[in-house]
C-alpha cells in the first residue's frame, strides 16, 4: 500500500509555470507506475501524464504534450509535474496516483492510489 500528497498548486496567470509534488509513504514507490490525472469543475477526471517505474519512459495527454513533463525520483519517493506556458483550461483540481499495471495505463480504472488532489487555477 502506499499514500500520496500532492503539494504545489496555487493561482497563477496564463503562461505561468507551476510545479506540483507528490511525496509517496512507504519503501515501494519505485515499484509502481505514476500518473498524473486532473479533474474540472463538472467534468470527469481526465489523464494528464504517466511515467514508468524507472523513470525512463512517459506519456502525455495531447492537451499538454509540449507544456508539461512528469519526472520522479525514487531516492526520495517523490513524483513531479512541471507545467509550463499554463492556460486558463489547465485550471483543476489535480492528483497523483499509483499503478501497477505496466505499460501505457490512462484509464482511471488503472490506479489503485489516489492522493487528495491540489487546485491548480489558471487566471486569463
Amino acid at each position: 500500500q502506499v499514500q500520496l500528497v500532492e503539494s504545489g498548486g496555487g493561482m497563477v496567470q496564463a503562461g505561468a509555470s507551476l510545479r506540483l509534488s507528490c511525496t509517496a509513504s512507504g519503501r515501494t514507490f519505485g515499484s509502481y507506475t505514476m500518473g498524473w490525472f486532473r479533474q474540472a469543475p463538472g467534468k470527469e477526471r481526465e489523464f494528464v501524464g504517466r511515467i514508468n517505474r524507472i523513470g525512463a519512459s512517459t506519456y502525455y495527454a495531447d492537451s499538454v504534450k509540449g507544456r508539461f513533463t512528469i519526472s520522479r525520483d525514487n531516492a526520495k519517493n517523490t513524483l513531479y509535474l512541471q507545467m509550463n506556458m499554463l492556460k486558463p483550461e489547465d485550471t483543476a483540481v489535480y492528483y497523483c496516483a499509483a499503478s501497477q499495471t505496466l505499460g501505457v495505463t490512462t484509464e482511471v480504472s488503472s490506479y489503485k492510489y489516489w492522493g487528495q488532489g491540489t487546485q491548480v487555477t489558471v487566471s486569463s
